[in-house]
């Protein structure tokens, strides 16, 4: 019997839960602007998972980088409920860098 599927499972749900309050965290302080980063950080991250001889370390380096990018995909929908009043907004967020350019692009959405 392999219990490593459960195990991974496991992971993946504390993973991918771990990544609801990253999402609130970003938008709050920082602003639904910093998507490009949270992108280029889980891509680094999938990528990373390559090159890891250890199985389980692969694995939740993978999972990790895909919560990442999946976060960064709901930053702008975070950004509309904390404008509904769903979740507290803070004012003086911290504007990323090329904030203009990042302005312009369409932000991701799953």
């Amino acid at each position: 019997m392999q219990a490593f599927g459960v195990w991974l499972g496991l992971i993946t749900l504390l993973t991918i839960g771990l990544g609801f309050p990253l999402v609130i965290w970003v938008e709050r302080w920082l602003g639904w602007l910093w998507w490009p980063y949270l992108i280029g950080i889980g891509v680094i991250l999938v990528g990373i998972s390559l090159f890891i001889d250890n199985v389980w370390g692969s694995a939740w380096l993978g999972i990790l980088g895909a919560t990442f990018v999946w976060g960064a995909t709901e930053l702008k929908k975070q950004a509309r409920r904390a404008e509904l009043g769903w979740f507290p907004n803070h004012p003086k967020k911290i504007d990323p860098p090329f904030k203009q350019v990042i302005r312009k692009w369409k932000a991701p959405s799953l």
